[in-house]
């Protein structure tokens, strides 16, 4: 049928994780409500199944083996990879869809070279989403990572190009499919400045994200980003590519620094064009 919905959304394991943790219940309440929001849209759309295009943590590669792109095309996915009591998300068995997955792979393997494994583990970068987007696991799940942890760092316009190959895939195949692209804009995981974030830098990224200005989103280079938004922050690959795959303006419908949960929150989505 086609791509029918594309959007973006934060996955930091402190949004469920630390969430009973947090002074400012409200806000936490925005959040949620902003994804119940997405989670409607989703399945207004009459979704078929979806593409979760997350980022790499070393769940499923580590450095021996770091392809740019890889698509998770078996027919269930295991998650959490961390403690559940840590992420507060059960460990469980996610519906995968073999048969649409392995269709899009080969399609999206007509213009961009991607790996694709049968087995796959979910780490808080696709559970968290997960948890709000379909918290009853009744849609099946095609998981995507992009490499965002080693570099050399998939480049910018790669992700881009991967965007589009997912769409024109997509737009080939008899199922509805939605797309969501997951990460963190500004952040600094895992270090000393854990908590920190440049909102400055993330509503500028966000702006060129809406307004689908293709340039501006492919000029950052990894030593600007690391400087500004840490190591974090080369997640950006995930949303310019659910970006590029949606072709329209977008609109950030929640955005909130959150420090207690380490990460601008973020959920967005786009027109389809």
């Amino acid at each position: 049928m086609s791509l029918v919905y594309a959007g973006v959304c934060s996955h930091a394991p402190g949004i469920t994780g630390r969430a009973d943790m947090i002074e400012d219940t409200a806000q936490r309440d925005r959040l949620y409500a902003a994804f119940e929001a997405q989670r409607k849209d989703i399945e207004a759309s009459g979704a078929q199944a979806l593409i979760v295009v997350a980022a790499e943590h070393f769940a499923n590669f580590f450095m021996n083996n770091m392809p740019a792109f890889c698509i998770g095309v078996g027919d269930t996915h295991e998650g959490p990879i961390e403690d559940p009591d840590w992420l507060k998300i059960p460990k469980t068995t996610i519906p995968g869809h073999k048969d649409l997955a392995t269709r899009i792979t080969s399609h999206v393997m007509q213009s961009v070279d991607v790996a694709y494994a049968e087995e796959w583990k979910c780490d808080h970068g696709i559970m968290v989403p997960l948890h709000f987007l379909t918290p009853k696991f009744q849609l099946p799940v095609i998981p995507v990572n992009i490499n965002c942890q080693g570099p050399p760092l998939t480049p910018l316009p790669r992700a881009w190009a991967f965007g589009k190959a997912l769409r024109a895939a997509c737009d080939a195949m008899p199922e509805k499919v939605a797309l969501v692209g997951t990460g963190g804009i500004s952040h600094w995981p895992a270090t000393p400045d854990s908590g920190k974030i440049n909102e400055a830098w993330d509503r500028e990224f966000l702006d060129r994200l809406s307004r689908q200005d293709q340039a501006a989103l492919l000029s950052y280079t990894d030593e600007q980003t690391y400087a500004e938004a840490g190591q974090g922050g080369f997640e950006i690959r995930t949303l310019i590519t659910a970006a590029a795959a949606a072709g329209g303006r977008g609109s950030i419908d929640f955005y909130e620094p959150i420090p207690l949960f380490a990460v601008g929150c973020t959920i967005g989505k786009f027109a389809l064009s």
